[in-house]
């Protein structure tokens, strides 16, 4: 057996995908594939079933990950907790947030938590899959290389502290040329006709990803991202609707709101940590930063900060246009 080999299905298991583990260990995706056919060989047995939306876990592969996953922790966060023993170590902790919670919750924040703590330095790592549900919840892929994560799928696996702190709620948004054009839809039968721009299809069909999977039999699809800001955008250019968290749509004068939460709904959000480094002082500090930055924020996160914008007007005769 290459003991290596271990390294990329590992890799995979955490990202679930091929390409996800490509991008974490730097390599392409056809060396990632026979790699784990390699170690498939060598154990005589089949460690992933390939499905449409990725790789999943056979039970002889939750069973090699069980065995593994202590060692890979101890490994991958070896140099860092040789670092936090060391001097100034404590003005360093490593945060992994999504690409809208970093941006639309943790930086309007940070001023003032320098401010108070001029010793303590953030590291801030924004990843817009932080606050999706396609990546695996487990601890190998989410913990690596950072203190606390704050991600929207509650781990299942891993020594470590988890605590949930809110909820990100998503709209159906356009732009009001666009929504004068095609019409505003008010039940979802009145997607017909109407373009859209969705999730990947290898997103997890939970909350608003699966009511954009319903919509999509009705509606047509453009193009599909993985990124927040690329389908806002694009829907600001006018190419359809999209679904988008509140807390960036929102704020988009040159969007309009079309459904709320209460229709398409939200994603958890939670912190967490590894238990022994929960202890320590620095990341109690910033975790608890963390709880309250998500706090200041509910109202926003939860969509319930948005006032109804008045829907475009036919530019001759004053009257908004009909519904399709």
């Amino acid at each position: 057996m290459n003991w290596d080999d271990l390294r990329y299905f590992l890799a995979v298991a955490a990202a679930g995908s091929l390409s996800g583990a490509a991008d974490q260990l730097g390599v392409n995706t056809t060396t990632v594939l026979r790699r784990v056919a390699s170690l498939e060989d060598d154990l005589g047995a089949r460690l992933f079933d390939r499905e449409r939306t990725g790789y999943r876990l056979t039970s002889a592969g939750e069973r090699l990950v069980e065995a593994l996953q202590p060692v890979d922790r101890r490994l991958s966060s070896l140099s860092r907790d040789f670092v936090s023993t060391g001097p100034g170590s404590e003005a360093i902790v490593r945060v992994s947030a999504g690409e809208v919670v970093a941006v639309h919750v943790l930086t309007p924040e940070l001023a003032k938590f320098q401010q108070e703590h001029p010793d303590l330095e953030l590291e801030l790592l924004a990843d817009q899959g932080m606050t999706g549900p396609s990546l695996a919840p487990r601890m190998s892929g989410v913990m690596k290389d950072v203190d606390i994560a704050i991600r929207s799928a509650r781990p299942t696996q891993g020594d470590m502290l988890v605590r949930k702190v809110g909820d990100l709620a998503y709209g159906l948004y356009a732009s009001p040329a666009y929504l004068e054009r095609m019409g505003t839809p008010r039940p979802m039968s009145e997607l017909a006709g109407h373009t859209m721009i969705g999730f990947p299809r290898a997103e997890m069909p939970l909350g608003p990803v699966w009511w954009m999977s319903r919509a999509e039999k009705i509606a047509k699809i453009l193009f599909r991202s993985s990124s927040a800001e690329t389908r806002s955008a694009a829907a600001i250019e006018g190419l359809g609707l999209t679904a988008l968290p509140c807390i960036l749509a929102d704020k988009e004068k040159r969007l309009s709101r079309v459904f709320g939460p209460e229709t398409l709904g939200s994603h958890e959000l939670w912190i967490m940590t590894r238990n022994d480094l929960a202890q320590l002082a620095h990341v109690r500090l910033v975790t608890e930063f963390l709880v309250e930055a998500v706090r200041r924020h509910k109202g926003k996160l939860e969509g319930q900060s948005h006032e109804i914008t008045e829907l475009p007007r036919h530019p001759e005769t004053g009257i908004p246009p009909k519904n399709r």
